[in-house]
């Protein structure tokens, strides 16, 4: 995260948002990412994997919804607000369904607890950061 605060912090322009609390969004939405791809592929690799089916797709999913996040909450110049507060809603549900998806198989395997976790600190961090966006972002 260091990294990513670094960046935020050299940028031109301000968009009025704590830089701290986006630079760990945005780190938790490439952790959550980088979990989710990594949870399909251990999905696969089980004997069962007719009955995760559903996780490997919402894994995907998930992952591909918090990648295009992070991407879009790095670019500072011009935000719409609209459109970023959107993407954040998208987000925060695209977490809680493969979130609760995940904990249904998490008895049985590891990977699935690990990424049910990954998925509930994503959606936290989501929510929280849209309540902090400028007010204007609801229209």
């Amino acid at each position: 995260m260091k990294h990513i605060q670094e960046m935020l912090q050299t940028h031109p322009r301000s968009i009025g948002v704590d830089e701290r609390r986006l630079a760990e969004t945005i780190a938790a939405l490439y952790e959550c990412a980088q979990t989710c791809t990594t949870c399909a592929d251990a999905c696969l690799g089980e004997e069962m994997v007719e009955s995760l089916v559903r996780c490997i797709r919402l894994n995907l999913d998930c992952a591909a919804i918090c990648e295009t996040t992070g991407a879009l909450l790095s670019r500072r110049t011009e935000p719409d607000w609209s459109l970023i507060g959107a993407q954040l809603t998208a987000c925060a549900h695209a977490c809680k369904v493969c979130g609760d998806e995940c904990r249904r198989h998490a008895e049985m395997h590891e990977h699935c607890r690990i990424c049910a976790e990954a998925c509930r600190h994503c959606e936290q961090f989501c929510n929280e950061l849209l309540q902090s966006i400028p007010a204007h972002a609801a229209a």
